[in-house]
């Protein structure tokens, strides 16, 4: 043997006994607090654990009741939760993750469904704004020769460079909208026809705000392509200063024009001049077969 004695550890019987020991004691808080607390019974608290195990057929030596009484003053064999800090908060979050991880799992993906729909609707088409700008720029170039036409693309072009130039993407969207339907209006083919049906007004007179005394005279017209179908154009009221989009509005005419289309409705309920106006494709300029300004309104 060496010269330095090696401690031997109790047997794993003997210490399970002893931990049995300080739970039968626990178990007996009322006769513990009273033997322990007073001076010189610690020996018969042993006896009558002796005489416990005793009649459970169990033999306890002195040694491990010795040891189960100074475990239980020393609070050994006793759970002692870890100080609180950092690793033990993670831990108590790795296990309620049952619990929080649903509403976490559910916030991910409205997360994802937010972003996803972002870039669809909003990051993506306001990237591909300056594309759209030159593509419809070059569709009007490659329809037209007139200069008013290219004038304007000029023109739309630039307000939509320098929306987006200075992050205003509402005015950039608002000129691209602009640019759609003059190139939508440059393309298009049709021709203006005086309205004449049934029940609904050929023409029409109003008295301006400005001078009572005057009187506005007005025929209607509807656009038409080769199919006889509605075409939608353009239309800025001389009235409110909006544009709007319709098929059908009125155009402003001197009273002799009003009272010569008037006179070949009266005579037998037809109009056979009926054709007030054309506008070839390729051109933002109509075609008049009446005298007029083109001055209109949209509601009446």
């Amino acid at each position: 043997m060496s010269a330095t004695a090696t401690v031997a550890k109790p047997p794993l019987d003997d210490v399970m006994l002893a931990m049995d020991v300080v739970d039968t004691l626990r178990r007996r808080r009322s006769l513990v607090e009273r033997e322990l607390d007073e001076s010189g019974r610690e020996q018969d608290l042993k006896e009558r654990l002796r005489r416990i195990y005793s009649a459970q057929g169990i033999e306890v030596s002195d040694a491990i009741l010795e040891a189960g009484v100074n475990a239980l003053k020393e609070d050994r064999f006793v759970y002692q939760p870890p100080p609180p800090g950092l690793a033990v908060q993670l831990a108590r979050l790795y296990v309620q993750r049952g619990r929080w991880g649903r509403w976490l799992l559910a916030g991910l993906l409205v997360l994802a469904l937010a972003l996803g729909a972002w870039q669809v609707f909003v990051a993506g088409p306001t990237a591909a704004l300056p594309e759209r700008f030159v593509a419809l720029h070059a569709q009007v170039l490659a329809a037209t020769s007139e200069p008013d036409a290219i004038a304007l693309a000029g023109n739309l072009l630039a307000s939509g460079n320098a929306a987006l130039a200075a992050g205003r993407t509402a005015d950039a969207r608002a000129a691209l909208i602009q640019f759609q339907q003059m190139r939508n209006h440059l393309l298009a083919s049709y021709r203006l026809e005086v309205v004449n049906r049934p029940g609904e007004l050929t023409g029409l007179w109003r008295v301006p705000d400005d001078n009572l005394q005057a009187r506005n005279h007005y025929i209607v017209v509807e656009a038409l392509d080769a199919a006889n179908r509605p075409v939608r154009v353009p239309v800025t009221s001389e009235e409110t200063r909006t544009t709007r989009l319709v098929s059908r509005w009125a155009v402003r005419v001197e009273e002799p024009t009003f009272q010569r289309i008037a006179a070949d409705k009266l005579d037998d309920g037809i109009i056979q001049n009926n054709l007030f106006g054309t506008k070839p494709a390729g051109t933002l300029q109509t075609t008049w077969h009446f005298p007029t300004t083109g001055a209109a309104i949209t509601d009446w």
